[in-house]
């Protein structure tokens, strides 16, 4: 049986943070790591907008707490502190329609070199997420975050990216993913819409 959860033991600041998650957040936090510690899922916990900010937010400060030099925790809590942001992971891989966490989980992963958890997460893209979301990513200031959105972008049905065209946000990125299926598929029906923005542009 799994010790039980004593944040005040990671320090005042996540103590701090924690106390201001809803209970219905940290009921699902301690929920998953029950579910962790007893190899099930967290596939029927309820998961709203609102807790895919605040676990994000905990995230952050499970993340700040174990990077400080100072006040370094024991070797015991610092593995408890591990797990807990490893469960929030795993709760937010697994939950999250937000573009702004799946960029955090992914420069997470990569700063972790955690390569098998970048290709779960690019997996999860075109499954989970709207277009107008990846179009989101696709513009992102991260490398690595860019590459994984028009690599997905670019695996989408080519009515989906048209129907994008006409988004002033997003035409441009939609665009881009239609070249790319030009030079890496060599779709000719991606060819096609192409060629005729390109005349469309030279009027």
């Amino acid at each position: 049986m799994a010790a039980p959860l004593i944040i005040e033991d990671f320090g005042s600041r996540i103590a701090n943070v924690w106390s201001e998650l809803r209970p219905a957040t940290r009921g699902l936090v301690e929920r998953a790591l029950q579910a962790a510690n007893s190899t099930g899922s967290t596939r029927n916990f309820q998961y709203d907008a609102r807790a895919d900010l605040e676990l994000s937010k905990f995230l952050t400060a499970l993340d700040e707490r174990a990077a400080e030099k100072s006040d370094r925790l024991d070797a015991e809590t610092s593995s408890r502190l591990k797990t807990l942001a490893d469960t929030c992971v795993a709760v937010l891989q697994e939950k999250t329609e937000s573009a702004e966490v799946f960029a955090q989980l992914v420069r997470r992963a990569e700063q972790n070199r955690d390569y098998k958890r970048i290709d779960t997460l690019a997996d999860s893209l075109t499954s989970r997420f709207p277009p107008s979301e990846i179009c989101e990513l696709a513009r992102s200031e991260e490398a690595i975050v860019r590459e994984l959105a028009n690599e997905a972008l670019a695996r989408l049905p080519i009515s989906v990216l048209a129907n994008l065209l006409g988004d002033p946000v997003d035409a441009e990125v939609a665009r881009g993913a239609l070249r790319r299926q030009v030079v890496e598929y060599g779709s000719e029906e991606a060819r096609q819409i192409v060629n005729v923005l390109d005349k469309v542009d030279d009027f």
